[in-house]
């Protein structure tokens, strides 16, 4: 078999690999840099073993040894966006099965990309700084040097100096703490990971942080202010991990924490080891959770594969939901998703290779790869096999034989494919006539088309064509009795079934508000998608509210698309850009850059914002060239599928506190991409 290999990362991992990190980070918010020092333990993979890359980027390297010798090192030239090479040459040979311990000591750059910190006015404390990293898909080298590739596996051990008013969390169980013996003024936590993973699930957090006990296996994490209510919308957490253990087998990490971010945080989660991330505005939970077993404890090999973390996770999220309420539910989140796919592809120049469930990602950026399609393909190519197998409970034996079968391993998509053929043996002529090409290698929407139960949906689109074909007469047909017998989802649906079309007349508008009371609504998903429908309608009066929404919390869901339609409305061009320029400071460097390049087409307004911004001026100016090659720029983010069945949830509810409403509607997320204007039964970051 030929080594596998990644085009997005320079390590040397066909010559060795690193079974285990011992990490010392020294934290420093003046400089905003982390003083590092990295142990890896290195097992060689060939005889006569005596030099080996790990991938960096924008690393100040100051020592090398290998086995307490001084070792030479070299930076290689810098890639366009892997990164350079760190060049090491032992002062010995190994032969194949010796491990050896490289010990490199180093400082990230106050520039890199995986970390974000925070001032106090970025918190909700406003008191003390903040830091968070963001490792996937390939930010880990910017802060550790590493093998910074999903195809190896190792555990770690971390200690961490921070001042000692703040703490640190980890993905990874929690070792105790202690005061730093070199300065009173810090304290040291320390991390054990003794579950292999790859480099991009490293993650670490240093704020003010608070937390409580909500489960025989979770804490929620977060600043004081926000701990509470993230302990009560997360209550339900171990009712999950207990449905997906019964779908999927034991959870093997031990520790289920939640860390609840700033509201700068420009995503809605990421799912950690011991310590999934979730934004402020969002519960995610399911989508997380499901990530344990597929995409943590069972990873793509490469960026390449990357449908089998998230296709296989958005199949056993929707399974937990349908455990958890019913087979309608299920369907109607998939039918959605369908409609999200394409939403996703007709961003794409028309045939993109992108769109391809299995990508060639040979000079490519992985964050410009990344979008709706290995998520929703993913899906829909496993709900097809799931229907010409036997249905949901013959298919889920097998994700469960799959996850059983490769646990701690990662691997590719023939992997899957050979054990899919192996587990389905007595079945392999029906496997046989699956258009596999059309599905894995061939560009845009799926060979085929699943067919989804409609039931929870046709209410939905029944209300919308309502609003859609009114004339001024047919206005006073509407009442609040309407979404009365719509659950909150429902309602999420409604609206967003309303954005692909001809902005609504502004009559329609105000009458919708006269009746609903949206702009009472506190359910983020809900208030999102309404301000939308009012600034593309012209109603000059929900502006405010949607600069509001915009600027109070950064995660690019919602402030990505609130500023397009902003910067859309002629009449608050202008002041939408000036509203940008006054909030940019406060906004994760990835939301700032997105956002500029979304309000003006021409180069000429990015420049101007890049010359402002000195710190982040390589990455606008590669921002500007893309626009120019006319490229997408689609990140990571998530796509919230609040709600419960209809029969679970009157209609008072969507106009409850967030504390109410999140808890019951945002059980079921998962990570979405910016599919740009359109959005269809969901919406981007």
């Amino acid at each position: 078999m030929a080594p596998v290999t990644d085009p997005s990362s320079l390590a040397s991992f066909s010559k060795c690999v690193t079974k285990h990190l011992n990490l010392r980070f020294h934290v420093d918010f003046d400089s905003h840099v982390i003083k590092g020092n990295v142990a890896l333990t290195i097992e060689a993979l060939e005889d006569k073993f005596s030099s080996m890359i790990l991938d960096t980027k924008d690393l100040k390297i100051n020592k090398v040894t290998a086995n307490g010798q001084d070792a030479k090192f070299t930076l290689g030239t810098a890639h366009s966006f892997n990164g350079s090479p760190l060049e090491i040459t032992l002062p010995f040979e190994l032969s194949r099965g010796q491990h050896v311990i490289i010990e490199v000591s180093y400082e990230t750059s106050p520039q890199a990309f995986a970390l974000q910190w925070l001032t106090p006015e970025q918190t909700a404390g406003k008191k003390h700084p903040y830091l968070f990293s963001q490792c996937q898909a390939t930010h880990c080298r910017t802060m550790v040097p590493c093998q910074d590739t999903p195809s190896v596996k190792h555990t770690y051990y971390a200690q961490v100096s921070v001042p000692k008013e703040l703490v640190a969390v980890m993905s990874a169980v929690r070792d105790g703490q202690e005061a730093d013996p070199k300065d009173s003024s810090r304290t040291i936590y320390r991390f054990r990971q003794a579950v292999a993973m790859p480099s991009y699930l490293i993650a670490i957090v240093v704020g003010a942080l608070e937390s409580r006990e909500i489960g025989p296996r979770t804490r929620v994490w977060s600043e004081k202010e926000l701990v509470d209510l993230a302990a009560y919308e997360f209550a339900e957490t171990e009712t999950m991990l207990k449905t997906a253990e019964q779908l999927a087998g034991p959870y093997v990490w031990g520790q289920y924490d939640l860390l609840v971010l700033p509201p700068s945080f420009p995503y809605g989660a990421m799912e950690n080891p011991c310590l999934t991330f979730a934004s402020p505005t969002l519960l995610v939970i399911a989508h997380e959770i499901s990530h344990s077993w597929t995409g943590n404890l069972v990873t793509n090999k490469t960026w390449e594969h990357f449908w089998l973390n998230e296709g296989l996770t958005v199949y056993l999220e929707r399974m937990i939901a349908g455990r958890m309420f019913n087979e309608p539910f299920r369907q109607f989140k998939a039918m959605g998703g369908w409609k999200e796919l394409q939403d996703s592809i007709n961003t794409f120049e028309t045939k993109s290779p992108l769109t391809n469930l299995v990508p060639d990602l040979s000079e490519v950026n992985t964050d410009e790869a990344f979008s709706l399609v290995p998520y929703e393909k993913g899906f829909a190519l496993l709900y097809h096999l799931e229907e010409l197998l036997g249905g949901p409970e013959v298919f889920m034996g097998f994700i469960k034989s799959y996850i059983q079968m490769f646990a701690y391993s990662s691997v590719t998509t023939d992997d899957w494919k050979n054990y899919l053929y192996t587990y389905f043996k007595d079945k392999v002529d029906i496997l046989n006539k699956v258009d596999w090409n059309g599905w894995m290698h061939t560009p845009g929407m799926p060979p085929v088309k699943p067919q989804y139960d409609t039931t929870l949906a046709d209410a939905c689109i029944a209300l919308c064509k309502r609003w859609i074909k009114a004339s001024k007469a047919d206005l006073s047909s509407f009442s609040a009795a309407d979404l009365q017998k719509l659950s909150s989802h429902q309602v999420i649906e409604f609206l967003a079934l309303l954005l692909p079309e001809d902005p609504i007349p502004l009559s329609h508008v105000k009458r919708m508000q006269e009746v609903y009371n949206l702009n009472a609504v506190k359910n983020s998903e809900i208030r999102f998608r309404w301000l939308r429908v009012c600034v593309r309608a012209k109603w000059e009066e929900a502006v405010p509210l949607a600069f509001q929404m915009a600027t109070e919390q950064g995660r690019m869901k919602f402030t990505r698309p609130l500023f397009r339609e902003l910067y859309n409305f002629d009449k608050y061009r202008e002041q939408t850009v000036s509203t940008f320029l006054k909030c940019r400071s406060a906004m994760h460097s990835v939301t700032a850059t997105l956002v500029a390049k979304d309000l003006k087409e021409d180069e000429g307004f990015l420049d101007t914002v890049s010359s402002q911004d000195n710190s982040r001026g390589v990455r606008w100016a590669v921002r500007i060239e893309q626009r120019k090659q006319k490229l997408a720029v689609i990140r990571w983010a998530e796509q919230v599928w609040p709600g419960v069945p209809s029969d679970s949830l009157g209609d008072d509810r969507m106009y409850e506190s967030t504390a109410a409403e999140d808890r019951h509607t945002m059980l079921f997320d998962r990570r979405d991409i910016d599919v740009g204007s359109g959005c269809g039964s969901s919406c981007s970051i």
